[in-house]
């Protein structure tokens, strides 16, 4: 049974230490999620149509500086969804840091790539606006209902090059190797712990699942469907070490992966090499690891990282 922790303090005192510019971040989790959308370029290259619609629809909508396509919208009371831009497929309304992980990924046309845990698409619709529509993508989920919803989504942007398949991902069969895979993994979520604009709590504690099994799974299948040199990029929208770091050192002790450093257009802190006095693969540092405050937006995690040849 899910439990809603008290407040922010209580709930991120244990990250105290790894967390820069603490009271800032417990600050920031007090205000209201700011609201994003990606212009969708394979519909409408010019951005002034959609931003002048949306105006006169009352919203005020600004470029994000270094983040190509996305837009900040305010105020967060309308809803994005139930605009003419939206129903066109203009839009793609998603947090600023989701994008992050298709930015190491670095998806370019003519490529074989795996968007493992995929529903409802927002990375798996931003993977074929960076390839022009033109590699081969295939979104996974396990659950038929949200790879409907996914479906739908590629339907409503125009999008044309992705296959969609269900399994469980840590059972994905082995007969295609792929040339990048994304593993976004299910994960406790806590970087979207914030309160909404009506005060809500917008994240409640997980109870009992393990979820660190199911992630390192995972990362262990999406790294054997991959081609030799093959990239596979893993994120979580956590700040857990054990959800994070304890996955991605897991990997390297299991296979023969290079972790790979990126330049992200967000501030980034580097991955931690130690946590609660367990050490970890010296080369984490090379993971990223972004902050609500410091980003304003979702906190991420991300780590890109190679196969061995």
């Amino acid at each position: 049974m899910a439990e809603t922790p008290e407040t922010a303090d209580q709930y991120f005192e244990r990250y105290r230490e790894i967390i820069p510019d603490y009271p800032a971040f417990l600050e920031a989790l007090s205000q209201p999620l700011p609201l994003y959308f990606r212009l969708n370029t394979l519909k409408v290259r010019d951005p002034s149509p959609v931003v002048e619609g949306l105006s006169r629809q009352g919203f005020r909508v600004e470029p994000v500086p270094r983040v190509p396509w996305f837009f900040r919208v305010e105020p967060r009371e309308f809803s994005l969804g139930n605009t003419e831009e939206y129903y066109l497929g203009l839009i793609y309304p998603m947090t600023l840091s989701s994008s992050l992980p298709v930015y190491a990924l670095e998806p370019r046309p003519g490529e074989l790539i795996l968007d493992l845990c995929a529903a409802p698409g927002s990375k798996t619709t931003q993977i074929a606006q960076h390839t022009e529509d033109q590699a081969v993508i295939v979104a996974n989920d396990r659950r038929l209902d949200r790879i409907t919803a996914l479906v739908a989504n590629l339907r409503r942007l125009g999008i044309a090059c992705v296959i969609t398949t269900v399994y469980r991902g840590e059972q994905y069969p082995l007969e295609v190797s792929f040339d990048k895979v994304l593993v976004d993994a299910p994960c406790s979520g806590e970087g979207r712990y914030r309160k909404g604009y009506e005060g809500e709590l917008l994240f409640q504690k997980e109870g009992r699942t393990n979820l660190s099994g199911i992630q390192k799974g995972l990362i262990v299948r999406a790294y054997d469907l991959l081609k030799p040199g093959g990239i596979l990029v893993y994120s979580t929208c956590t700040i857990n070490p054990e959800e994070n770091e304890a996955v991605v050192d897991y990997l390297l002790r299991k296979r023969q992966a290079e972790l790979l450093d990126w330049e992200a257009p967000l501030p980034s802190h580097p991955g931690l090499t130690e946590w609660a006095g367990r050490p970890f693969h010296p080369h984490l540092v090379k993971a990223k690891r972004f902050y609500a405050h410091e980003i304003e937006a979702v906190g991420f995690f991300v780590a890109k990282l190679r196969r061995v040849a």
